[in-house]
């Protein structure tokens, strides 16, 4: 039988293990960090990450992490390196290297490489006198601490590299400006692509606005909308937006609404988002408000395009 008292003490001792760990790490960060960070700015090729084992699984995380957010790079394993795939590193890029013992063999063939061609290495262990930090330009070092749990598998080393590696990339995005738009660029499926997208890329045009002046008929204001069939007339005028008519608009005003002109029947104040928005912002105020549709104005007050509450929920915004 098991004992899940014992099963929830040991998930609790390796977390707490491991956090404390990564506490100590954030307050005695390698001496090399920011040099890296500022080298890594300069390079015109791509950031190539390579390991073995554990720490090739976790030099796989940080390219892609990289990649995401502004650095380009890619992971290259080191046995093809040794058959072939050094031909993919130029001397315009910078390679990152892996290995906790700093001994790993397999990774031999990158080091010399690296040194041959003169290609700026970045060494990631967590021994300072190895023979993989020192042939390193930049040395990441993480601290000595025990494996979390029995000791035998690699838990606490992985951990810290991997929140190295997310340190690195975070450093890096914040110096390149790098915005949440830039992300939906490299990210745009799933879920974080959808909540990162912009009004302006969900929105319809100027073509689909059914747009008219104050003084229009509501005859001419109702065939416009039935043309678009969005259920809003936008009311512009100077090219600004002066109000709205939505659905709702004509239900309040049925009574004699052909005697009445599209400023009689405007909303006068309407809720309207700009393009740069995120839609996700423009989703909470369409709930906020109970409204289905937003006129999108430019800077000037000009329409520009509708944003209906479908599009956002079609795209996985919510």
């Amino acid at each position: 039988m098991s004992d899940p008292k014992k099963i929830l003490a040991t998930a609790a001792q390796v977390l707490e293990h491991e956090g404390q760990a990564l506490v100590r790490m954030a307050g005695n960060l390698p001496d090399d960090f920011v040099a890296a960070v500022e080298r890594i700015l300069t390079i015109k090729g791509r950031i190539i990450l390579s390991g073995i084992g554990k720490s090739g699984h976790i030099a796989r995380k940080i390219a892609s992490t990289l990649a995401s957010t502004g650095t380009p790079a890619y992971f290259v394993h080191p046995a093809e390196a040794s058959h072939g795939d050094l031909g993919m590193i130029t001397q315009e890029d910078l390679c990152i290297l892996l290995s906790n013992s700093g001994e790993t063999s397999e990774l031999g063939d990158l080091i010399r490489h690296t040194r041959r061609f003169s290609i700026p290495m970045i060494g990631m262990s967590s021994k300072p006198e190895s023979t993989l930090m020192r042939a390193a330009d930049f040395r990441l070092t993480l601290p000595q601490e025990p494996e979390a749990g029995s000791g035998i598998a690699p838990t606490t080393s992985t951990t810290m590299a991997l929140a190295l590696g997310d340190a690195l990339a975070m450093a890096l995005m914040e110096q390149r400006g790098f915005l949440s738009e830039h992300f939906r660029t490299y990210h745009p499926g799933g879920k974080l692509g959808a909540q990162l997208a912009l009004v302006h890329q969900l929105m319809h045009g100027p073509e689909a606005m059914a747009v008219v002046t104050p003084d229009s008929g509501m005859q001419e204001t109702l065939l416009k909308m039935s043309e678009k069939g969005f259920g809003i007339a936008c009311v512009v005028e100077d090219d600004k937006l002066v109000g709205v008519i939505s659905d709702g608009d004509l239900r309040r005003n049925s009574e004699h609404l052909g005697s009445k002109t599209a400023q009689d029947v405007a909303t006068k104040s309407p809720k309207t988002v700009p393009p740069d928005m995120m839609a996700a912002q423009a989703l909470a105020l369409m709930n906020e408000n109970k409204i289905t549709v937003l006129v999108v104005v430019d800077g000037a007050g000009g329409p520009v395009g509708l944003l209906r509450i479908h599009d956002c929920l079609r795209a996985g915004v919510a």
